[in-house]
Order: C-alpha cells, then structure tokens, then sequence
C-alpha cells in the first residue's frame, strides 16, 4: 500500500514539473516575441511644428515652413500661400503618429520592405532646430498598411493605409486654392456687374447688407450672404493637368463675359472676373492668383443676378419679433392697438389675441412682386409698426393705381406692386380684428 501512494506522489510531482517547465517556456517566447502593441511614431506638440519636407523618392520635394506671423507657406518647388485648415489637418496626424504594429524589433536588411530608399520621406523640423523623420516603405502583404521606420531605429513598423493618405501630399494639395482671398468678416463693400447693371453693397450702422448703388435700397441680407460664400467659395481644381489649363484658357477668350466681382476688406481690394461657354462651363481670372480656373457652376450661378435678385421684397423689417403698437390709418380714421406683456388692447380695451395675430401675420407677410421706379400716389391705406423695443418705426402706405396696388415705405424712394389678392387679404383681417370676449363669471 505504501509503494502504490508512493507511485502516485512520484507521478504527480512529474505532471507538476511539466507544468511549470511549458509555463515558463511560455513566458519566454513571449518576452522575446516583438510587441502587438502601436508605439508612437511621432510625438510633437503641435505648437513646437517649424518646418515640414515631404520627400517623394519620384518626384519633387514640397517644403512648408511658418512665417512669422504664425501662417504655413510652402517655400518649394515654389513660394506659395498654404491652406492652412489642409496643413493644420497635416500638422495634426504628424503630432501624435502611431504605427500599426510593431513587426520586427531588429531589422538588419530593409531592401525587402522597400526602405533602403523610401518610397516616402516625411521630415519635421521643430522650432527648437531638432528634425524627426518617418520613412515610408512598401506595401504590407495581407495588411492595409506600408512599412515604415524611423532612422536611427532598428525596429520595423506598419503604417495604416489612411495615415500614408493622410502625409503624401503635394504642393497642389496643400496650396491655398482660393481665387480670392478676403476676410468674410472684415468685409467693407462688395460689388458686382452682372446683367448690365452695376451693383455695390455695404453695411449699415446696425451691420445690415444695404443696397447702396444703384440704390439705396433695402437688401435681403440673406442673398448678399450667399454672394459673398460664393466668392470665398471660388476656388482653382488642383487635380487638372497642363493640358486642361491649355484648354481652359482658349475656352475663356472665347467665352462671353458673366460678371465681374469685387471684394474690399481691410487689406485692399480683391477682382474676379467670371466667363461662360457655350456649354456653360464658367471660367475665371482672379487678381490675387495667376491664370484663368474653371469654376463650378454654383459659383458662376451665383453671380449672374441683377439687382432685384439681391433687394428685400419685405415691406416691414419687424420679422418674428412681434411689434409692441399698430396705427392703421384707412382714409381719416386712424386705429391704434398697443401690447401690454401678451395682449392687445385698443383705447384701453382687450382685443381678441386670434384675429390680432391674423392682422400681425398679414403685415409680416406683405412683400412685393416686383419693383418700380414711380406710381405711387396718396395712400389708401397707412400702416406704421413699432417694434424692437421701441427703436424701430416702420410706415408703409399703399395707394391704388388701376388695378394693382403699390406701396413705398417712408423715406424711401422704392416703389413696391404687390399681390392683390395677399393686400386684400390684410384688409380682410384689419377689418376682422375685435375685441376680446368678457370673460364669463363662474356662479356661486
């Protein structure tokens, strides 16, 4: 019996000793098997970036540097302005650039993984002189990356797909491709000659779009906006070839002249000169950038208005903020209704909040369906608004002229038509406003 116990003791002290000899075996190999973890390639405060060489092994280098005030420029193969949001987004992947996976922690040969001369080098220069490269290999087998190393370093890594992407750009990628360069905030007047009319606009003392020439009119700030996008939108394609720039030139001589625009912000005064084919392709010179660059028909749409494209068909500025008085004068009766908090009264009597609201949404609504430049006689009708806390005063007065009514705005030279059927609609409800209905007592 003590030989068999012992028998068993022997033969579980040897399982055991299996045991503990694959484990650590196990441990070994896995010490000495290169990490699954992405160590960082890069990492530089985004603020520390100087300069940035982006060296193709096929082709020419495109170099950025800072200026000094703080803007990227690319100094070759050409000095050009940078698209700073396309560099910024640069800037960003190379300030905290992580591999994929470490492959190899010792690399004696790089001829196979296409690094002895690298398809790509990226180079960043820091503001303290120090330089940090990354070199661009191969395309990994069975893997949606590339090679990559960092000089001096043993180790081979891979590179996301995406992050190559992201790092082999050229000059024309990273140029400012803008065909005019202004400041969309410091604007202080825009024209434009389109239609054969000649249209300037500016801002008044409240920061409102006015039509100051051929006016002054009332502007639809609104379109003057979508105006001024579309010229911040113009842009050159940097995709096309020499051969297409051959084309889009004798296209433009050919062409017939669209419109010319002007932008003038605190730098000076920027042009743009826009053409249409036959086709309708849009072509354009600008006089901050060189050549002659087809434009996308939203732009070259966007410019070819006339002048009653960009006026304010409104009669009343009050919008959605709800006036605090109403005079309606018809003839030598006169009307006035006042708001207290959320209710109307007239000569110190409630008024009914559903059909004063009616009145209100008619006046709101009234707009021209075309503009003349005279017609208007004695009004039939007068209505003048008060809203923003009393600060604007608006007076519009309608007259009849055959069978179309016209109205003008004080102080304002403009002559409105206006639908017949909507001005008769706003009769409709001047006459149905009433007076609010006596609550009724409740019986005790």
């Amino acid at each position: 019996m003590g030989l068999r116990r012992l028998l068993i003791a022997v033969a579980l002290l040897a399982v055991l000793g299996g045991l503990v000899y694959w484990a650590n075996r196990a441990k070994k190999a896995e010490a000495d098997r290169p990490s699954s973890a992405a160590p960082k390639l890069l990492s530089i405060a985004e603020d520390q970036f100087q300069k940035i060489e982006i060296r193709p092994s096929g082709g020419e280098a495109t170099v950025l540097e800072m200026d000094a005030s703080g803007k990227w420029e690319i100094t070759a193969p050409q000095k050009l302005p940078a698209d700073q949001d396309a560099v910024s987004s640069l800037v960003s992947t190379l300030a905290s650039l992580n591999s994929d996976k470490l492959v190899e922690e010792k690399t004696s040969d790089w001829g196979p993984f296409g690094l002895t001369s690298p398809g790509l080098r990226v180079i960043v220069t820091k503001k303290d002189g120090k330089a940090h490269e990354v070199q661009i290999g191969d395309e990994a087998p069975a893997s949606s990356g590339c090679f990559v190393r960092l000089p001096g370093d043993a180790r081979l890594f891979t590179l996301a797909s995406y992050h190559k992407t992201s790092l082999d750009k050229t000059w024309k990628d990273l140029r400012d491709r803008r065909l005019l360069r202004f400041d969309s905030d410091k604007l202080l007047r825009v024209e434009l000659a389109a239609k054969g009319q000649t249209m300037e606009f500016g801002k008044n003392a409240q920061n409102e779009w006015q039509i100051v020439r051929p006016g002054p009119y009332r502007a639809e700030s609104y379109q003057v906006d979508e105006l001024v996008r579309r010229l911040r939108d113009a842009k050159m394609d940097s995709a096309v070839t020499d051969e297409e720039i051959k084309k889009a030139a004798a296209a433009y001589g050919r062409a017939t002249a669209v419109a010319t625009a002007k932008v003038t912000d605190s730098s000076g005064a920027q042009q743009l000169q826009v053409r249409r084919d036959k086709d309708k392709n849009y072509y354009a010179t600008s006089s901050a950038v060189e050549g002659i660059h087809k434009l996308t028909s939203d732009v070259g749409d966007g410019l070819d208005k006339g002048v009653d494209d960009f006026r304010n068909k409104k009669l009343f500025d009050f919008g959605w903020n709800d006036p605090t008085k109403i005079d309606i004068r018809q003839g030598a009766s006169v009307t006035s209704y006042q708001r207290s908090g959320d209710k109307w009264h007239r000569a110190g009597k409630p008024m009914d909040s559903t059909t004063m609201q009616t009145m209100i949404d008619k006046l709101r609504d009234l707009s021209a369906v075309k503009f003349l430049e005279k017609g208007y006689a004695a009004p039939i009708l007068e209505a003048t608004i008060t809203s923003n806390e009393g600060k604007r005063v608006e007076k519009v007065g309608v007259s009849k002229s055959g069978g179309s009514f016209l109205a003008q705005r004080e102080n304002e030279p403009a002559v409105y038509e206006l639908d017949t059927k909507v001005f008769e609609e706003l009769q409709k409800a001047i006459g149905d406003v009433k007076e609010a209905e006596p609550q009724k007592q409740e019986k005790k």
